[in-house]
């Protein structure tokens, strides 16, 4: 299978988990079993990974909705004022969350590929009635935004489903201003697991086969421009294969921490004579 015919495979599956929350015919649990149930043994994907969700008073098509293998909103520390992407949105879980986090001097952008899970984000933000929140339509590798133009990225099981990675580290990397930083949790393989091993584990839609390792991962952010890169394992819901927290910050160059250095100097007054 090509990467359009994986794309449009992954566009196919996330349209129906969708189309599931909007029509009250399922829940799309996660990202193996979008459209079931998740009371099935052994799930640690979606909603169940959010710590007190009661309490946040979400629209209920957002937590039904929620896809991701971890919660990368309690990983990310958002602060007020912040401008914050969530790549592959979905229903809008995470974007919400982080508006609630930015507040409203702050801002969220959702981007997504899938018309039906603009939709339903649309619905959940209108729901919820926020005010600081996006929704963009989009491929993580083309993100639609300015260069330098974002505080935070976030996204939810997202980059192990992009047959061009590559190119989403390097988009991730042109947005952000210096001195950003991502927060984010995807599905990731250990380093001795060849990708044929990995596709015996999981199909590419189910977030498996498509999957990085650790020292890919680490690797292809190192090239983008990203420092201080963190990868920790949460959880391991088949062997070899983890959920884990990514975390990284793009580097502040020594042109712009000089004119950072300027811009924050007190102004001087003459001397008199």
């Amino acid at each position: 299978m090509n990467d359009i015919e994986l794309r449009e495979e992954v566009r196919t599956r996330y349209g129906e988990a969708a189309t599931a929350v909007l029509t009250g015919s399922g829940v799309a649990c996660d990202c193996s079993h979008p459209g079931t149930t998740c009371a099935e043994e052994g799930h640690r994907f979606g909603p169940e990974l959010y710590e007190a969700l009661e309490s946040e008073e979400l629209p209920e098509g957002a937590v039904l909705a929620s896809l991701g293998c971890g919660d990368p909103t309690a990983v990310a520390d958002l602060h007020p004022g912040e401008t914050v992407l969530d790549l592959g949105s979905g229903g809008g879980i995470d974007v919400l969350l982080s508006a609630k986090r930015v507040g409203s001097t702050g801002k969220v952008y959702g981007l997504d590929m899938t018309e039906e899970m603009l939709a339903l984000a649309i619905r959940n933000r209108d729901q919820a009635g926020v005010t600081n929140v996006e929704v963009l339509k989009g491929y993580i590798e083309d993100i639609p935004l300015p260069a330098n133009t974002v505080d935070v990225i976030i996204s939810n099981c997202v980059v192990n489903l992009s047959t061009d990675k590559p190119k989403v580290f390097s988009e991730m990397h042109r947005v952000l201003r210096p001195g950003g930083r991502i927060g984010i949790s995807d599905v990731v393989a250990d380093d001795a697991l060849t990708p044929e091993q990995r596709a015996e584990r999981g199909s590419y839609v189910g977030c498996i086969a498509g999957a990085l390792s650790f020292g890919e991962f680490e690797a292809s952010m190192r090239t983008a421009g990203f420092e201080a890169v963190r990868i920790i394992s949460t959880d391991e819901p088949t062997e070899g294969i983890h959920s884990a927290i990514i975390q990284g910050t793009k580097r502040i160059d020594a042109e712009e921490t000089s004119s950072r250095m300027s811009r924050e100097l007190p102004l001087t007054q003459p001397s008199c004579c």
